[in-house]
């Protein structure tokens, strides 16, 4: 019996050391929080889709709590929840533009056809690798839909071959963006009213032959833009937000209509 009082009285003994040490231990290192962090984090939407540039809201909060990102990094807040961060900082509400994603490819399965037959993994990333060029234009979207694997708001699908942005539902994070390996998606104005539908850099003959919907780099959208919003390089035409007055002239006046109405 009394081996057992002895025994409990040791572990008791340890137990007491252990915990005293994990305590002092605590107290030695403890980090002290900023407690806006978590107020922060409450204005923060939770996707954790990483479009500000950061891990996730925990850590684009802290972020934001230590002056290494602005307080309107996340492209998801909406305007009241940026002001209600730039309160908890101090600073005045910085109005941010709203973007969504755009995919510059037109290049439905009606506009153009399949040069071979794609067999592998259903990726775009994997079918880049493999050198095929799948459709008759080597520039266009090729429909295996990593933009939508990627997408957390469920904003993009592939319709007829080619991936279409949900306006409704995107948010701007730009996942969609980088994930597509042929550099098709890009982040526009939400606010924009037109945009160019094509990524070929190809001269206009080569690009009839191989899509319906191409842009043919014949320069007539900028000779009708009284903004001198758009600019024609490579063969493609592309426009300057900054710049643009809305008017909607190169859409009327495209004779490939690949300058479309958003």
């Amino acid at each position: 019996m009394n081996g057992i009082v002895i025994a409990t009285l040791i572990v008791g003994v340890i137990g007491l050391l252990i915990g005293a040490a994990l305590v002092a231990a605590g107290k030695k290192f403890y980090v002290e929080v900023d407690e806006r962090e978590a107020r922060v984090r409450a204005c923060l939407p939770g996707n954790n889709c990483g479009g500000c540039g950061q891990a996730g809201c925990d850590a684009a909060a802290a972020a934001i709590v230590s002056g290494e990102a602005d307080v309107n990094v996340c492209p998801v807040c909406n305007e009241t929840a940026i002001q209600e961060i730039s309160a908890i900082m101090g600073v005045d509400a910085v109005q941010s533009v709203k973007k969504r994603a755009f995919v510059r490819c037109a290049g439905s399965c009606d506009k153009t056809s399949v040069k071979c037959n794609y067999v592998g993994i259903q990726d775009c990333r994997s079918a880049v690798l493999s050198g095929l060029s799948v459709w008759q234009c080597d520039y266009g979207c090729l429909g295996f839909g990593s933009c939508v694997e990627a997408c957390a708001f469920d904003a993009i699908h592939v319709k007829d071959g080619a991936a279409v942005v949900d306006p409704e539902k995107c948010t701007g994070c730009g996942r969609c963006v980088s994930v597509c390996p042929k550099n098709l998606i890009e982040l526009i104005r939400s606010d924009g009213k037109a945009a160019v539908a094509c990524s070929s850099h190809a001269r206009g003959p080569e690009v009839k032959k191989a899509c319906a919907a191409g842009c043919i780099g014949c320069k007539l959208c900028t000779k009708q833009c009284e903004a001198e919003a758009i600019l024609v390089e490579g063969n493609l035409a592309h426009i300057d937000y900054d710049k643009c007055v809305g008017c909607e002239k190169c859409v009327e006046k495209c004779p490939a209509k690949v300058i479309t109405r958003l």
